[in-house]
């Protein structure tokens, strides 16, 4: 692991993903935010928040947000399809596909980790490179 710091960045600098406000902002979000906004206050109370996201059905949760956006990303994958497409994107093309994949692996990760606990991040990870490694 690297022991370097992480680059300060000014907040006037910080930039969204397009799409993000729209997200941040919907209505499935407004118990996280209230939770948020609680535990920016010192001294307050979480525990109704808290008591809030537990009666939410999971399909309400943000977890769920993560997941199905997975599950219908890689609904009908064929790696064949990737193949194909990188030996015929043109080199602008790949470098604008891999510039919106960029930080994924590290956000996917920190979702596990958040999720599952960092061995239950690293078992699945470490899992899904090893069976990888083996399909052709």
């Amino acid at each position: 692991m690297s022991d370097k710091k992480p680059k300060s960045i000014p907040i006037k600098n910080l930039r969204q993903e397009e799409g993000a406000s729209e997200l941040a902002s919907s209505p499935d979000m407004e118990p996280y935010l209230k939770l948020t906004m609680a535990g920016m206050q010192h001294g307050a109370d979480i525990s109704p928040h808290m008591a809030e996201i537990a009666q939410l059905p999971v399909e309400r949760r943000y977890v769920w947000r993560v997941a199905s956006a997975l599950k219908w990303a890689f609904a009908d994958f064929d790696n064949v399809n990737v193949t194909v497409d990188r030996q015929t994107l043109k080199q602008d093309d790949m470098a604008e596909v891999m510039e919106l994949l960029k930080h994924r692996p590290l956000q996917f990760c920190m979702f596990l980790k958040a999720l599952v606990g960092a061995e239950g991040m690293e078992r699945l990870m470490t899992e899904g490179i090893a069976i990888a490694k083996q399909v052709d």
